[in-house]
């Protein structure tokens, strides 16, 4: 059900580097040809209010007038080098735009302060205070600065986000915010097996994860179609199984290092990669790069087509338990995150009982490593491990006997990450009009994909049990990151909102309002959105 009741799922690859460039330096305004010397002041623009920031704070206390950025403002930080590393991204994006200097400094006073100071902020939480005097970011991590980081750019006029110079001011509104996630799981998952993307397109996708505050990057890194990362210790899984994709596309992989890149620049942006390798299905590149994964011992050719549920691996051979060994073990030392996810879905060419057989062999595999199991909610109908996740991608109208097959692990001690794919899965079409995408989980428009409630979703979970969202971006139709972009945008803001924001601040009405706010940020950012009637985008 993850896809298809009759074929098809998943999406997508990815981005590249975005909010990089720190062209530093002063930008001097040409005098006017006669005698007054002094440049003309730049127009004003209106500061943002402070209750247009998607995702939606927890608390906002408007008030006081404005802090403007000037050629004398500065960037204040002061604690461990991670501070001084967030106060850098700060300036790379603000320095290109207003052409200002923006020194990094630890002294001083006034301009912008980031700030580490033990309090109720949690792991990822901070205050935001702005005034004529300055503005003053306080947190107790700097993940919690580099959040806070992101409402900033947001209180600032959308040009702020252009590679060039813009002639206007930059006016942040007066007033407090304070803010902390929601849940501590807030994710996206691109799928790079069905076709393949470059670490450029991964990590530009990072970024725009970055501005909503997303903090987990789950790639799908294998599948029928194609095998995306080297192992060392089976060379044939990428140089054999990743040499295609979807429609017969020359595919590609990553090398270790590539992957390791990838780690890190989620890293510098405060996201956690969650690699996964799905199993006992979804295997045919596998299958056809090594024999012997299969009962009968004979290769299946690659595979570029839809279809799901064909392939699995051999249960019954001890080869197989070797394989996932060997993989587990390299991406584990690979991968510094906490989660590794080993897939489970629609392994219809596998019996039941060998599926419970797999799921037991292969789950401790991944926490001998050091690992936590993260699988698609089918792992519920095994016997999940202590501490494992289950992520579940069923339909509002999925049968009530195995949403509560779900509800009864949740109870006994699984957490749930919710991706329902009729709400979050954004290689939904939005309409039958749509160029790319699915429909097999029904048009999914940018307010259906909002107006839920993770908390209260699925009957018979304890609220407790829900330790995020995520949406799935899977890509038989996607080839480029802008395929990509059409699909998220503007669907992720609101997945993200899901994630990080109270409940009670969740209403359409009024999210529909500061998501067209987004709209000029996506076009200075060079990001092509759907323009969903739903939303009263600015400029018509």
């Amino acid at each position: 059900m993850r896809r298809n009741r009759r074929t098809t799922p998943r999406t997508a690859r990815v981005l590249g580097s975005l909010l990089l460039v720190a062209a530093a330096g002063a930008f001097t305004v040409g005098a006017a040809p006669a005698p007054p010397k002094t440049a003309p002041a730049p127009p004003r623009t209106a500061a943002v209010p402070l209750d247009r920031v998607v995702p939606a704070p927890a608390s906002v206390t408007p008030g006081g007038a404005p802090y403007r950025l000037t050629r004398a403002t500065a960037v204040r930080v002061d604690g461990p080098a991670a501070v001084r590393r967030v106060g850098a991204y700060l300036t790379g994006i603000l320095r290109p735009s207003t052409g200002y200097p923006l020194p990094l400094t630890d002294g001083g006073s006034g301009g912008i302060r980031l700030h580490l100071e033990k309090g109720d902020y949690g792991a990822e939480g901070y205050r935001l205070r702005s005034a004529p005097s300055g503005v003053t970011l306080t947190a107790g991590t700097p993940a919690g600065l580099f959040h806070g980081v992101q409402t900033l750019r947001q209180l600032l006029p959308a040009a702020v986000e252009k590679r060039t110079v813009q002639h206007q001011s930059w006016e942040i509104a007066g007033g407090t915010i304070e803010d902390r996630p929601r849940y501590a799981y807030r994710g996206a998952m691109l799928d790079v097996a069905r076709h393949f993307f470059t670490v450029a397109q991964v990590e530009r996708y990072i970024d725009q994860l970055a501005l909503y505050k997303v903090n987990e990057l789950h790639l799908h890194l294998s599948d029928d179609q194609g095998w995306r990362i080297a192992i060392t210790s089976w060379p044939r899984l990428a140089d054999y199984g990743g040499a295609t994709e979807v429609g017969g596309g020359e595919g590609g992989s990553y090398t270790q290092a590539d992957y390791r890149r990838i780690v890190s620049y989620a890293a510098s942006r405060y996201v956690e990669v969650v690699p996964e390798i799905d199993m006992p299905g979804h295997t045919n590149a596998a299958l056809a790069s090594y024999a012997r994964l299969d009962c009968d011992g004979v290769a299946p050719p690659r595979y570029t087509g839809t279809e799901v549920g064909f392939s699995s691996l051999c249960v019954s051979k001890d080869v197989t338990y070797a394989f996932v060994n060997d993989v587990v073990k390299e991406l584990a030392a690979l991968t510094p995150g906490r989660y590794l996810h080993i897939g489970g879905d629609e392994a219809h060419s596998t019996s039941h009982a060998d599926y419970v057989t797999f799921m037991d062999r292969v789950q401790p595999i991944v926490a001998g490593y050091g690992k936590t199991v993260i699988g698609w909610h089918q792992l519920t109908g095994a016997h999940p491990a202590e501490g494992a996740l289950a992520q579940y991608w069923g339909l509002d109208d999925t049968s009530a006997a195995e949403k509560e097959q779900v509800a009864r692990a949740a109870r006994a001690g699984t957490g749930l990450i919710l991706s329902p794919a009729d709400r979050v899965y954004l290689d939904m079409k939005y309409t039958k009009d749509t160029r790319i995408g699915l429909t097999w989980a029904g048009l999914v428009e940018v307010r259906r994909s909002y107006d839920w409630d993770p908390g209260a979703y699925l009957p018979g979970a304890p609220a407790a049990a829900i330790k995020g969202v995520e949406a799935p971006l899977w890509s038989e139709t996607l080839k480029t990151s802008a395929d990509i972009e059409y699909m998220a945008f503007p669907r992720l803001p609101g997945a993200a909102e899901l994630g990080w924001s109270p409940a009670a601040t969740h209403d359409w009405n009024g999210y529909k309002v500061r998501l067209a706010a987004q709209g000029p940020r996506w076009d200075a950012l060079g990001i092509g959105y759907y323009r969903s009637p739903q939303v009263p985008w600015p400029h018509g």
